[in-house]
């Protein structure tokens, strides 16, 4: 179950905000684009979508051999709020606008991971 503690764990990793930040703006995500977007390596990033995962953050939806991932729908209202806030805070902040430029410029994008580096089920 997700408490406040747990929320506020999962959120003070650098890597797993901008990853809630990069859901809120764009719903669903596969690894690559979380890489391509954060500039990190794929194990990386797993292990961060992982964690989120295990506490109940964001769920993961397999299509194939690529992994997707979106905030959580049955997220407690106080827990959305929360994030709401969060993002909320950090809009315009150079970290988090700069993740979302890099997404909107990775290449092949609407072709959902082309290149064949997304995470595999």
């Amino acid at each position: 179950m997700l408490t406040p503690e747990i929320l506020m764990k999962s959120l003070v990793d650098e890597t797993r905000l901008r990853c809630v930040m990069l859901l809120m703006a764009e719903t669903e995500l596969c690894v690559c684009e979380f890489g391509y977007a954060l500039g990190e390596p794929q194990p990386k990033i797993s292990r961060h979508l992982g964690t989120l995962r295990e506490h109940g953050v964001v769920r993961d939806r397999r299509a194939g051999q690529w992994v997707y991932y979106s905030l959580h729908p049955e997220l407690p209202p106080w827990a959305a709020s929360m994030i709401q806030a969060v993002a909320q805070g950090l809009q315009g902040s150079e970290t988090h606008q700069g993740d979302q430029e890099r997404l909107w410029t990775m290449p092949d994008r609407p072709g959902r991971c082309p290149t064949g580096v997304c995470e595999t089920a």
